[in-house]
């Protein structure tokens, strides 16, 4: 019994080490943000080898016709990819508009620097991004899509309060995600609502879209944005 007792001591021990140094593997520029208390979904193929499908279900005229893409929006496209909706912003906006295209992979990035080149699209950027920073420029955009990524964002406390100063003083982040677990590759609304609250915005509009195999959630500023250090951390039931 006692050897017994040692080994799970010793398991407990183990575990702990290993709880210590998955927190330290965070970014130093985050550590000043709580951790979500939830899984992270793994990051998938930025490859769209299903745009055709996407299209048949116009998915990105219907998601741009709710977020009221006109002519001469700017728009930052977080988690951007090889472009699809990159690309459709970019016709959306006209000459007039602006799309920034941002991702973390820096591959990514490179194979739509030259479907950008190849389409001709002259109002596009790209920019890298950080886990927990996107690195977008003070008071640039009308609308922040963040379209079936938000659930893989390692630092969303992070991430979100630094997109605050991002947004025009009537700029909206539009949410496009799927309603379940965050480790099958969506997040419940509940939750979603949350940590948005958490950091100072508010919900503006919530509908449910089957013909987009998903929701859509609109999301403003608030009067003030939340201080990192009095951040509350949402439950995964989103409490």
């Amino acid at each position: 019994m006692r050897a017994l007792a040692s080994l799970g001591v010793f398991a407990l021990a183990l575990g702990g080490c290993e709880a210590i140094e998955e927190a330290t593997d965070r970014p130093e520029s985050a550590l000043e943000f709580p951790l979500p208390d939830r899984p992270v979904a793994d990051v998938i193929s930025n490859q769209f080898s299903n745009e055709d499908a996407r299209d048949e279900r116009n998915e990105a005229q219907i998601v741009m016709d709710l977020a009221n893409i006109d002519s001469g929006t700017t728009v930052a496209d977080i988690g951007a990819g090889e472009g699809y909706y990159t690309v459709r912003l970019a016709e959306r906006v006209g000459e007039d508009g602006r799309v920034l295209a941002q991702d973390i992979d820096r591959e990514a990035l490179q194979r739509l620097g030259q479907r950008i080149d190849r389409e001709r699209l002259e109002n596009i950027s790209i920019k890298l991004g950080e886990p927990d920073d996107p690195h977008l420029p003070v008071d640039s955009f009308d609308r922040i899509f963040l379209v079936h990524m938000y659930h893989e964002v390692t630092e969303p406390y992070a991430f979100l309060w630094r997109m605050w100063p991002a947004l025009t003083e009537t700029g909206q982040i539009i949410v496009v995600d799927v309603d379940r677990p965050v480790n099958r590759h969506g997040i419940p609304p509940k939750l979603l609502f949350c940590e948005f609250d958490a950091i100072g915005y508010e919900l503006v509009e919530f509908i449910e879209r089957p013909d987009i195999k998903g929701y859509f959630a609109r999301f403003a500023r608030g009067d003030a944005r939340t201080e990192p250090g009095e951040i509350k951390v949402c439950s995964n039931g989103g409490s």
